[in-house]
């Protein structure tokens, strides 16, 4: 795979390589930097508490931070949502919390089946992956996973809701524990379901039995639009998974649970069930507080509503033979490409034009967005010009992509977004990204003034 290699980041939505040039960041680092890579209060946050307490004792000796953060999190989600309080269980990854609420689900309900569905994508630990709905992801370890899980299509538009439900009411009640599904699916394509489909699960979840657990790991805190996918219907889940942007930047995650759900977890009789050596880290939690501050600000709010019309305006303007749909929600869409391997192939050249981006779906088809809240006007209509001129170009000749050496680099000039739109750089000719017996690092030089 092409790998760039990332130097520093000096806040918006911008990020440097090893040699000092900028790229417009169009992933928000995997949607963790909403507010902004290196937001100056996180890192505030981050230093300050390092220098005062770097590595607390979990749920042994927790700290005050760990404390607070959950009664946080309790507020923002079922106190917000009135349904009385939050319990958190607090991990380090995005999976851990999904597997977090699989075991919460199994002692709630004493049932041991997952319903989950395709193209859902929860993580790659083991446990995780028991909800992780695509394919090339559990194959190689199919061996291994307990095959406890059923399987239904998401549904993309109004006449799949039918069947959906359909396929619900035939599903015996009396193996399933756990619905496991995110509101909007990110990896899996940047896919919305139709309106109500997470109110026909939580009404069948209700006369089931069965917890409903909405993993907005990706979708959570404003990437959408709302605080959280979920706010779109007005639907509260049992539990909700959090990670990516509730810190800004460190690995930190949650599950938090209706408190009558999360009690089915037993009192410690001397060792902890569940946990983990860096359970609360104080330095994640003061960047999560610290976070949290920021997503409920009204500035926030504003910036979230205004970046994410003009991402809007741009990405529907696109036009060429290629483009099968846009589509998305806030800060977080997708233009899924006829051709599966165009995004990858369009990543791979924006990347020369001064553009990070990721391709997304089960097979690659979506060119996915979501930048940080903070983008500029300026830098989406940057990248809008530079992505109609290649998606016109890929659709009329293919690529020219070839493998070169080091002493074979050839260097080209362009123009890429600036903050004073004036600086001057050189790029280099893209090695084949696909190329299996090879590594290549794609550094990007200034060019002298």
């Amino acid at each position: 795979m092409l790998a760039g290699v990332l130097g520093a980041c000096r806040g918006g939505a911008c990020v440097w390589d090893v040699d000092g040039n900028r790229f417009v960041d169009l992933t928000g680092a995997f949607a963790v930097a909403g507010l902004g890579h290196g937001r100056r209060e996180i890192v505030d946050a981050m230093t300050g508490q390092a220098a005062e307490l770097l590595h607390g004792m979990g749920d042994v000796h927790p700290t005050r931070l760990k404390a607070d953060l959950c009664r946080e999190l309790s507020r923002l989600t079922f106190e917000r949502w009135g349904a009385g309080t939050g319990k958190t269980v607090l991990s380090n990854s995005g999976f851990e919390a999904v597997e977090t609420a699989l075991k919460t689900a199994l002692l709630a309900t004493g049932k041991k089946g997952v319903l989950a569905f395709e193209g859902g994508y929860h993580g790659l630990g083991y446990g995780a992956l028991m909800g992780t709905g695509i394919e090339k992801f559990r194959a190689p370890f199919r061996s291994q996973l307990m095959d406890a899980t059923r399987w239904l299509a998401f549904p993309r538009q109004e006449e799949q809701m039918e069947r959906l439900e359909r396929e619900l009411e035939a599903l015996p009640g009396d193996d399933v524990g756990v619905v496991l599904v995110e509101p909007i699916q990110g990896r899996g394509g940047v896919v919305i379901p139709p309106p109500g489909f997470l109110a026909l699960l939580r009404d069948w979840c209700d006369r089931r039995g069965v917890i409903l657990a909405c993993d907005e790991i990706y979708t959570g805190f404003l990437r959408t639009g709302p605080l959280f996918a979920c706010d779109w219907e007005g639907v509260v889940p049992d539990l909700i998974c959090l990670g990516k942007a509730m810190s800004g930047g460190f690995p930190i995650s949650a599950c938090v649970g209706k408190g009558e759900v999360m009690d089915c977890w037993p009192e410690s009789t001397g060792e902890a069930l569940h946990t983990s050596t860096f359970l609360g880290h104080p330095v994640g939690c003061a960047m999560a507080l610290q976070a949290l501050r920021l997503h409920q600000d009204p500035v926030t709010g504003e910036t979230v509503a205004r970046a994410s019309a003009d991402l809007e305006t741009m990405l529907r303007g696109l036009e060429g033979p290629g483009i099968k749909e846009v589509r998305g929600r806030g800060m977080m869409w997708g233009v899924e490409m006829e051709d599966p391997t165009l995004p990858g192939r369009l990543a791979e050249q924006l990347l020369g034009e001064g553009l990070l981006l990721l391709p997304a779906g089960t097979r690659g088809e979506v060119l996915s967005f979501t930048p940080p809240f903070v983008i500029s006007r300026e830098q989406i209509e940057y990248c809008g010009e530079r992505l109609r001129e290649v998606v016109r170009s890929s659709s009329s000749a293919p690529l020219e992509i070839v493998p070169i050496s080091s002493a074979e680099r050839r260097r080209h000039e362009f123009v890429p977004f600036d903050e004073d739109n004036a600086a001057e750089i050189s790029r280099r000719r893209l090695p084949h990204w696909r190329q299996p017996d090879a590594t290549y690092f794609v550094t990007f030089r200034l060019k002298d003034s």
